[in-house]
This record gives C-alpha cells, structure tokens and sequence, in this order.
C-alpha cells in the first residue's frame, strides 16, 4: 500500500467525489451560491475559484492517493477568499489564521490515519507561507440533522480527534483552531504509525510532498 499527498491543483481538481467536485457551499456566498446551483453548471463556479485562488494565494488544496486511488482530501484558504466564512454563528475565523474549508476521506479509506496526514500536510505548506494556524468550523451534530450542509462541514469530532481545539463553542457549528507548532509536533507519531502500518516503506517519503522541499534553497 502506497500513500502520498499532492497539491490541489485545476488537473487534480477533477480527483475530488463527484459532489464535491460540484460544491460551491464555501466558494460562493449563500446567495451566489444558490443562483449557481440553478443555473445548472456550480462545478464551472468550482473550477474559477481554485484557478482565483491558486493565482492570487496559492495552494488551496490536499489530496491524498492510496495505491493511485484518489481517498480523500482538504480545502483551505485565507477566509476573505471564503465568503461562506461569514455566516455561521461563530463567526468569523482569527485573522492569524487560513480557514480549514472541508476535509472529506473516501468510505473505503477512512480510519487508517488519512485524516491526520491531510491535516499534517496543510500545516506544513502553511507554516511555510508564515500562517500560524488553522481554523475550522466543525459540524457538532454531523449525521443528525439531515439539512443537507452536513456534507460541506467535516464533524467537529474528526477536528478534535486531529488536534484542533475549540475556541468559540456552539451547539451545532463550533470554531475550532489548531496551532501550526502543535500540528508540526505529530511528525514522530504518525512516522511511527506509518511504519507499522507499511512495514519496509519509507514513512518519510510519504508525508512530504512530492517535490522535495528542503534541497538546494540557494540555487
């Protein structure tokens, strides 16, 4: 079993499930985002949103691939690029922070650690551009309420369970935030759970980013 993660990016973009592929729940404010839908083409919204913001920003996207398959992957980006960033009740994210949009995990793939090793990979890439930290806006009764959003929000448990705290408490849409430092501190960890899991495979090979990140700075 192969892992590795990659930057999202417009080729990758058509790697995302189908639906989301289509989303634009955090792209486009309520509004806009309703009068795509009934236009009858949101994923073309999708498409202008990344280019936008790959442009202007950078990177705004992990997908992780197991054996070539795509099994999961993140959103993120600073919330002004986000305008659905300002309707919660929690509202709005820090200003140190980029907002941690959506991360989802294939069914078939979920539970052996992809979740972390996103995150982990958004963290990096993040304390890189000088971003301190991660904010998020977790669905606290993910699965329950059958209104539809529950599938452009990740559970706030799966952000507890990664590291993120909670910084503005709610009933149903919590802000969490994790600290970049703190994120940067699993490399250990999840090496460790890597190398059981892979046996022989390089753990670190895995984690980083398919371009090297660190040789020859100075050319």
């Amino acid at each position: 079993m192969s892992r590795r993660l990659v930057s999202l990016t417009l080729d990758t973009l058509e790697d995302l499930p189908r639906p989301c592929r289509a989303c634009v729940f955090w792209e486009l404010d309520p509004v806009a985002a309703e009068r795509a839908c009934a236009a009858g083409d949101p994923g073309l919204e999708k498409e202008a949103w990344v280019s936008q913001t790959l442009l202007e920003w950078g990177s705004c996207g992990k997908l992780a691939y197991v054996d070539g398959m795509p099994a999961g992957f993140v959103m993120y980006a600073p919330p002004a690029y986000v305008p659905r960033s300002m309707a919660f009740p929690t509202s709005p994210v820090s200003a140190d922070a980029a907002l941690l949009m959506t991360a989802h995990i294939v069914t078939a793939f979920a539970g052996g650690g992809l979740g972390r090793m996103l995150v982990q990979g958004v963290a990096r890439d993040l304390t890189k551009r000088g971003i301190k930290a991660i904010e998020a806006f977790g669905d606290a009764k993910y699965g329950e309420s059958g209104d539809g959003e529950e599938g452009c929000l990740a559970p706030a448990d799966f952000f507890l369970s990664v590291g993120f705290k909670t910084v503005r408490p709610h009933p149903r849409f919590p802000r969490l935030r994790l600290e970049l430092r703190t994120a940067l501190s699993w490399k250990s960890d999840v090496e460790y759970a890597l190398e059981k899991l892979l046996g022989s495979m390089s753990p670190e090979s895995l984690l980083r980013p398919v371009r090297p990140a660190t040789r020859s700075t100075s050319s």
